[in-house]
């Protein structure tokens, strides 16, 4: 073999691996906020999971970033360990997809029909088609389909050299004795499975396999076991991610591996019966790129019909594996970053979370007012600790999230979730200095107490309100609701102002004591602030150029 076929072969692998990145980034770019959608309806059932576990796969084009992005799903509590599994067996199926149109390349024909449809004659123009979207487009989806073309378009002319750089192997004798030695299916597997976990996509290593074929030198018996070791192959990466996560999350991980090494298992038994058992003649005959696709299909179908009522075992053999769930699950997991889309939209349930709490924070603070209780003032703090550090984790994922390849909405919403975080925090901040505020107050004898809490019941009861309506406003996006709010917040903020300005010329007229009047202006102060932050929240979900009913400060003025 000459040097020029040599530095073909690697050319074209290189071409080949680097097609398959590009599309399969541009295929999760453009299906990004399906994915999620698709996600976001997972069951318990395992039949429902391998249908979408298929179609994730399809669209991303890779089983491997798929499990990568389910040990981060368990590790950050999105999905049970049970969930998992029918996703996992679905992803295998998903991959046979880029095997059935690489086939295509073999197919020999002189129907002009038929011929279009040889990726060789068709990706060149797609992939004109995708250099005219990348260069002329201005919505991003349409640059991101683009990608995919052209990505598509270098794959196959990837595969396109390394199959011409090969075809002087069929005369070399050496290369048929190497192959020879393939005939030892432990050594097929083994090999299948070392190339996969080297260059990390099974569906890569498949498209090698084909190119090999078409030297008419590659036979069933060797093909077969090379595939089935390419299963296992895929693990690797799985394993890699599982590094430093949950117990629970590390046995998505075992649960992969196990599905893949039983299904081998399974596959050899059979393959021996096969070559010893009925001594088939098949095996001994060249195999072709459309039958390795087949037989991919073939043993990833079966391999997942016959495991999938066997589903809750290979739940139990993972929680065998690793017996004790020590770690904790992680708030965010950065292995959601797979997919921004998805990120970006797990992200924000998990900052409606964070609202929730700081809001609940902030109304048992205020509850505070009439009954000062010293366990309500430890779970506040323990409460407002809790708040600090989600916060902390929102905002370190997603300034993780912003340098990822985010469409404009995406980024619009990261910005907006920066901001409305540091509101959230404030809350939590504020429902501690409310604690103090009212234990102050409790703790003065000359206050005021019945008067104070006669002014402050209606200001408690609306605040409360606004809080409460604000939690579910922010979770399902209403933008009516927003506005109204938006007004509501304004007009309290008013209403304390005019409070305010009462209780200081009563003072000054010396109708109330001292001591009332400065615990009275804090607790005010402190729930105009919130109101404010409640109001930014609220703006961030609908921005209104006029406020009916009262005037508010811009949205910065309360950070």
């Amino acid at each position: 073999m000459e040097l020029q076929n040599i530095t073909g072969v690697i050319g074209g692998l290189a071409f080949f691996l680097f097609g398959m990145t590009v599309l399969s980034s541009g295929l999760k770019n453009v299906t990004g906020d399906k994915l999620e959608k698709v996600l976001q309806k997972m069951t318990d059932h395992p039949l429902k999971g391998l249908i979408l576990g298929a179609v994730i796969t399809i669209a991303m084009q890779s089983s491997s970033a798929l499990t990568v992005m389910l040990v981060g799903l368990v590790n950050s509590g999105i999905m049970t360990l049970s969930q998992t599994v029918g996703v996992i067996m679905g992803s295998n199926i998903g991959t046979t997809l880029t095997a059935w149109i690489l086939s295509l390349s073999g197919v020999k024909t002189d129907n002009v029909i038929l011929s279009l449809m040889k990726p060789e004659h068709f990706a060149p123009i797609l992939a004109l088609c995708g250099v005219i979207l990348l260069m002329a487009a201005k919505k991003k989806k349409l640059r991101e389909l683009g990608f995919v073309l052209v990505g598509f378009a270098v794959l196959m002319q990837g595969m396109e050299m390394m199959s011409n750089s090969l075809a002087p192997l069929a005369e070399m004798p050496e290369f048929a004795n190497l192959l020879t030695a393939f005939s030892n299916p432990l050594l097929g597997v083994l090999i299948g499975m070392l190339f996969t976990g080297v260059i990390q996509s099974s569906a890569a290593s498949v498209g090698v396999l084909q190119s090999l074929s078409l030297t008419g030198q590659v036979s069933y018996g060797v093909a077969i076991p090379i595939i089935m070791g390419q299963n296992i192959g895929t693990c690797v990466t799985a394993l890699i991610s599982s590094i430093g996560v949950s117990k629970n999350a590390k046995r998505v991980s075992v649960i992969h591996v196990s599905f893949n090494v039983i299904g081998t298992l399974i596959g050899l038994g059979i393959y021996f019966l096969c070559k010893w058992g009925f001594r088939l003649a098949l095996l001994d005959e060249m195999i072709t790129p459309f039958a390795i696709a087949l037989f991919h299909s073939i043993f990833n179908v079966a391999t997942t019909l016959i495991l999938l009522p066997f589903s809750k075992i290979l739940v139990r053999i993972a929680e065998r594996i690793i017996k004790e769930d020590g770690a904790g699950k992680a708030f965010l997991d950065d292995r959601l970053l797979l997919s921004p889309a998805f990120a970006a939209a797990e992200c924000r349930r998990k900052t409606c979370v964070i609202l929730e709490k700081a809001g609940s924070s902030f109304c048992m603070a205020m509850d505070l007012q009439k009954d000062s209780d010293s366990n309500l003032r430890e779970q506040l703090n323990q409460s407002e600790e809790e708040v600090d550090e989600m916060v902390a984790v929102c905002n370190r994922f997603l300034v993780r999230l912003s340098e990822e390849d985010v469409s404009s909405k995406e980024s619009s919403m990261i910005a907006d979730m920066i901001h409305n975080l540091g509101d959230m925090e404030r809350i939590s901040d504020y429902s501690l200095a409310l604690s103090g505020a009212v234990r102050k107050m409790h703790k003065n004898e000359a206050s005021d107490h019945e008067r104070v809490k006669e002014i402050l019941e209606p200001i408690n009861r609306k605040l409360g309100e606004i809080l409460l309506s604000l939690t579910k406003t922010y979770e399902n996006q209403e933008q009516e609701t927003a506005n109204d709010l938006l007004v509501e917040a304004a007009n309290l903020v008013t209403q304390i102002k005019r409070i305010k300005k009462k209780n200081l010329r009563m003072l000054r007229e010396r109708k109330v004591r001292a001591e009332s009047s400065v615990y009275l202006s804090d607790y005010l102060t402190i729930c105009r602030r919130v109101s404010e932050h409640c109001a930014n929240i609220a703006e961030s979900l609908c921005v209104r150029d006029v406020l009916p009913g009262g005037t508010l400060p811009g949205p910065a003025a309360a950070r």
